[in-house]
């Protein structure tokens, strides 16, 4: 891969990450002020989950068999940004979902596109992605910081209960489109090839669920994905409850830890063992949500940003979940073992603990007023009780080096 090419995909991967992380942060924040109930964010947010499981429909059937990826990246940006700038005109809950739910079909499936344009100019990805795909983590960082710069330096006092995040989000997008078309071209994957939408869905991958193993890992994958949108979705509102100057800036400290950790994650693959790698970042999100409870509980800043920099660490789980489904399923099942893993975990989790948090949030707000210790201590104990049953349950000892060195003997496709 060329200096140009690698240059040219860390731009990709910085304005994919900067659009995405320039709204999501600041959109729970934004709709309250709106009036909308802690039940009608979490609606709109089911827009990203209801997204992750079409769009592999879309990737497979459409984009991946007929066109070139960067020329889909490039529409879909385009099209993405007149209904991101769309959704700033609307203020109340169903019309918003459905523009917002538009907009997310539009961007899911430039995930995985920018994925594929990296994968097909590299020659050892398991190498080449992690420098390039970094570069995400870093547009999401700059974009919390963008959102307070602006505030500051144009507006004189946070933007982060206003719409104008989500102006720049489809100002991004415009740009993201536009310089998507210059990027190298890649031809669609599966041009020619059957496809199926029990293939799309990894439905195929169903009968891994046999290995008791692989059962209990995406059991509790699911149930842990319960957890997230509690941090996605009111992490930002509850940090300026608790006093948190631009906290939109302070949540970026996740992505820091988020960054370290991808470089250290080589390190871990090779000395520890699927299961301790899991079991560790399980319990720092238990340790994360505690410390937001016990932080505003006892009015204790530190546990707050502490709790922040324990994302990195979290994100273990997604990062040592891929790999060991990669390596734990026979070579023609790995791409619907894949596909299978995001619609269970980004699709069907976070859709159940989008509706779960956000009933949680109604039912400890009184008068206006969130009671965030309560609320923090219900994904604390979810995400506690998914660690003890995980641990319990789960028999794969193997590291994950020695799961990736296996024969292939038993991989094949049966005859």
């Amino acid at each position: 891969m060329s200096t140009t090419t690698r240059i040219q995909l860390c731009v990709m991967m910085f304005l994919q990450y900067f659009i995405w992380g320039a709204w999501v942060v600041t959109l729970p924040t934004y709709l309250l002020t709106q009036g909308f109930s802690g039940s009608d964010v979490s609606f709109v947010y089911t827009t990203t989950a209801w997204a992750a499981i079409i769009s592999p429909l879309f990737m497979g059937m459409v984009a991946d068999r007929f066109f070139e990826a960067q020329r889909v990246l490039g529409a879909l940006h385009l099209v993405g940004a007149a209904f991101m700038y769309w959704a700033t005109f609307i203020t109340s809950p169903v019309p918003f979902f459905f523009v917002l739910l538009t907009y997310m079909l539009c961007y899911m499936p430039t995930v995985a596109l920018t994925n594929s344009i990296s994968f097909s100019q590299m020659e050892t990805p398991e190498k080449d992605f992690p420098p390039v795909r970094v570069y995400g983590t870093i547009g999401w960082i700059v974009a919390g910081w963008a959102i307070v710069a602006v505030g500051a330096a144009i507006y004189g006092e946070t933007i982060e209960p206003t719409p104008i995040p989500l102006h720049i989000a489809a100002l991004c997008s415009v740009i993201m489109g536009l310089y998507s078309f210059s990027l190298p071209k890649t031809p669609p994957r599966a041009a020619g090839q059957q496809i199926t939408v029990q293939r799309l869905l990894g439905l195929d991958a169903l009968s891994l669920m046999r290995d008791r193993a692989f059962a209990v890992f995406v059991g509790a994958s699911l149930l842990i994905c319960v957890s997230v949108p509690f941090y996605g979705n009111f992490t930002n509102p509850f940090l300026h409850d608790a006093g948190i100057r631009n906290p939109a800036g302070m949540m970026t400290l996740g992505q820091v830890s988020e960054a370290v950790v991808l470089f250290l994650m080589p390190y871990f693959f090779v000395r520890f063992n699927v299961k301790a790698l899991m079991v560790v970042s399980m319990l720092f999100w238990v340790g994360r949500y505690a410390l937001f409870s016990l932080g505003y509980e006892f009015n204790t800043p530190w546990m707050l940003y502490l709790g922040v920099l324990f994302h990195g660490v979290c994100f273990v789980l997604f990062i040592t979940g891929q790999i060991y489904v990669d390596n734990k399923a026979p070579a023609h099942l790995r791409s619907s073992a894949q596909g299978l893993i995001a619609v269970v975990t980004y699709g069907v989790g976070r859709a159940i603990g989008l509706f779960v948090a956000g009933a949680v949030v109604d039912t400890h707000t009184v008068d206006g007023v969130f009671q965030w210790p309560a609320i923090w201590a219900v994904p604390t104990a979810v995400a506690f009780i998914v660690t003890v049953a995980f641990t319990v349950l789960f028999r794969e000892n193997s590291t994950t080096a020695a799961v990736a060195a296996k024969d292939d003997e038993d991989s094949a496709p049966p005859p």
